[in-house]
């Protein structure tokens, strides 16, 4: 390849053609408009020819004509004219820019998992949280509805409970997602700990995938574009993203209850954090799967908070955590007052959106 500091060339009309001329110029693109061929060796930066961003040798024997038919069919016909090599070196780049076009790049993926294996006892006895139903439709197709409503999701990962896989999968059977060419649904049987199933849903992801989310399944309702702006993030460098909001309640540190002093007695008060420093982080969380599996396997069976938030597992592991905005929608059903809300928000995305 040339010296990226060598004179690039400009573009100049010359006999009712576009030809390259040695100036100092910024390179342009030089396409043929006529039988007339390049006087001299040139080296283009062109989007239309498909050669990329840098400055490339796009000359190739009988190649000027089959550019000017791709990009002006109205002159193909019109000149017979061909660009001649002018020396061997000039063959072999032309070659180099054959095979550089050839090469195949292999496309990243984004897959989503979902632990839905919990009983959610807050919610009072029954079925587990993830298949409790909410307009008629369990909460878990609805969390699965949401990730595969982003173009940019083509595999979203289930863990079931350990011993609810095929019924998991029968209900998604009978739940299609709709909308534009779905996403593949895999089910898996999750574990005892929601890191563990986590780690399961890992387990089974491609070797292709290189970015992941993993969402709660009961956030059912977060919409297209957090997905959206979590996975865009991911792509552009963060190892590990969140979206969260402003707290709007002012927020009181207490000393843990203990003994005797049980549910609902009378704790003390240790401290009020600076409510601006704070945010309620949401879901879904998206990494680098490199990130997340080393965090996973660093800290496999490890107890405390982080162990119920990958990001915080990212955050032991010393890598950076950012925050992007959540959205007010994207609540967590754990309560029965919760439902109630999330009946009313599908209610008004029925009524406005069609939903």
């Amino acid at each position: 390849m040339p010296d990226a500091t060598q004179q690039v060339p400009d573009v100049k009309k010359c006999r009712g053609a576009r030809v390259m001329t040695n100036t100092s110029s910024a390179g342009r693109c030089g396409i043929l408009r006529s039988g007339v061929a390049p006087r001299r060796r040139s080296f283009m930066p062109c989007l239309m020819c498909r050669a990329r961003a840098v400055d490339r040798p796009v000359v190739t024997e009988g190649d000027w004509s089959g550019r000017r038919a791709r990009h002006h069919p109205s002159s193909a016909s019109g000149g017979t004219s061909q660009a001649i090599p002018n020396s061997a070196e000039e063959t072999n780049l032309n070659a180099y820019a054959m095979s550089d076009r050839a090469t195949v790049v292999t496309p990243s993926r984004t897959a989503a998992v979902i632990p839905a294996a919990g009983r959610g006892v807050r919610l009072g006895p029954g079925a587990p949280k993830a298949l409790r139903a909410l307009n008629g439709t369990p909460m878990l197709v609805h969390a699965v509805r949401a990730m595969a409503a982003s173009r940019a999701v083509s595999l979203v990962v289930v863990v079931a409970p350990p011993d609810g896989a095929a019924e998991v999968r029968n209900l998604l059977d009978a739940h299609p997602l709709g909308g534009h060419t779905p996403a593949e649904v895999l089910v898996v049987p999750g574990g005892t700990t929601r890191q563990e199933s986590v780690r399961l849903g890992l387990a089974a992801l491609p070797a292709d995938v290189d970015v992941v989310l993993v969402h709660d399944a009961a956030r059912p309702l977060v919409p297209v574009d957090t997905v959206d702006t979590v996975i865009a993030t991911v792509r552009g460098g963060a190892p590990a993203v969140v979206p969260a909001l402003p707290l709007a309640d002012t927020v009181k540190q207490v000393e843990p209850r203990t003994g005797a002093a049980g549910e609902g007695g009378p704790e003390r008060v240790t401290g009020t954090p600076e409510r601006a420093l704070l945010r309620a982080v949401q879901t879904p969380q998206g990494f680098d799967r490199r990130t997340l599996d080393a965090a996973h396997e660093k800290f496999a069976g490890a107890e405390g908070e982080g162990a119920t938030d990958d990001a915080g597992m990212v955050e032991r592991l010393g890598e950076p955590v950012v925050l992007v905005p959540g959205h007010e929608e994207a609540f967590k059903v754990t309560r029965p007052l919760d439902l109630v809300l999330a009946e009313a928000v599908l209610a008004r995305r029925r009524a406005t959106d069609g939903f």
